[in-house]
């Protein structure tokens, strides 16, 4: 079978992830996949940061819980100990439809070098803070931005799920 639909048909979001952190180098490798996602009109307008920080982890994973409604101290990135935040600008149009090709080509991408991971929402959320507006200052990102998702990577620390059966009659061919 060829390896990409391979890596497609096997990739599954996980909820237990190991505290170790995974190497710079396979984060960097995930980060470079995400620049060859598709985008409309070619722009490649999604921007990506790379959350290895565990003090900024922490924070964003309280704000996030929060924002969602969950009970103080649930971990909504599941131990995860890094994640890669996709936003795009909010100017753009596509930019939901940009970031969330961005974000199946990071997931494929950790699953092809060993990893794993999980879409987290409330990207868009966060991003709407002045804090969160304050970091994309900090780190030299002028204009507006709209989180699009939050893409957790680790090594995972439960049973690989199995697939769940396709549902039915979801694909038509109009000859």
């Amino acid at each position: 079978m060829n390896e990409v639909i391979k890596a497609m048909k096997e990739r599954r979001s996980i909820r237990k992830f190991k505290p170790d952190m995974p190497p710079a180098e396979l984060i960097d490798q995930i980060m470079e996949a995400g620049l060859y996602a598709a985008s409309a009109m070619g722009k490649q307008s999604p921007i990506m940061i790379a959350v290895t920080n565990k003090e900024l982890r922490n924070m964003i994973a309280a704000d996030n819980c929060r924002i969602g409604g969950w009970e103080e101290g649930f971990d909504t990135f599941y131990g995860a100990p890094a994640f890669i935040i996709v936003l795009a600008p909010k100017d753009w149009p596509h930019r939901v439809y940009d970031g969330s090709l961005v974000m199946g080509n990071l997931m494929l991408a950790a699953h092809s070098l060993g990893l794993d991971s999980i879409w987290i929402h409330r990207a868009k959320e966060e991003f709407e803070m002045p804090k969160y507006r304050k970091l994309l200052k900090r780190l030299g990102i002028e204009g507006e931005y709209e989180g699009i998702g939050h893409c957790a990577i680790g090594y995972r620390d439960c049973p690989a799920p199995l697939p769940p059966p396709r549902r039915p009659n979801r694909v038509f061919h109009a000859n």
